[in-house]
């Protein structure tokens, strides 16, 4: 096992000096981690491009890590933020006054409204789906939600909100500018 360790550790020092191969094994070696963390932080649609994308980053800023025992951690910094990038870019519009919103949806007939409705969800980051699931779907209270998943109360009502504004805007996203995952 600990060869295995020494042996990254050697693949990333090569990787900092340029070698093709070397920074070639380093992807082959990092991407199912990305994708796993990717998995985690980004919403289904964006797992593929957060990854790709991070890992042109490693290629390009490699050599300037400082440590090549860092380099997992400044992985999934990189993946967290490539994430967070695709997720502003998604939901980037003008807000709805409440009236139009509810207008909007209204307008909508039951089945699209469940289909939208389960594709936005789907959209959702994991820990954001979770939130909502928990509290809408099982209605559980914010106390049992934080108590069940071991966090303070005040996480779960911040995440809970978010997850509810992400739904919203997902659905008032207009004429098919989001596409479904």
């Amino acid at each position: 096992m600990a060869a295995g360790v020494i042996d990254r550790t050697d693949l990333i020092r090569a990787a900092q000096t340029g070698d093709p191969a070397a920074i070639a094994g380093l992807l082959a070696a990092c991407q199912t981690d990305a994708r796993r963390y990717a998995w985690r932080h980004c919403q289904a649609s964006d797992i593929d491009d957060a990854v790709q994308e991070s890992l042109l980053v490693v290629v390009r800023k490699v050599r300037g890590l400082k440590a090549a025992a860092a380099f997992s951690s400044w992985l999934f910094t990189v993946i967290k933020r490539e994430c967070l990038k695709l997720q502003r870019a998604m939901f980037r519009h003008e807000p709805l006054d409440d009236d139009v919103a509810e207008r909007q949806l209204a307008s909508r007939t039951d089945g699209a409204l469940r289909l939208d409705l389960t594709h936005a969800l789907e959209s959702l980051p994991a820990h954001y789906l979770e939130v909502v699931l928990l509290r809408d779907f099982e209605e559980l209270t914010i106390a049992e939600i934080a108590g069940r998943l071991g966090e303070p109360a005040g996480a779960i009502k911040s995440r809970l909100h978010r997850a509810r504004t992400l739904v919203r805007e997902y659905l008032l996203g207009g004429d098919a500018t989001i596409a479904p995952p």
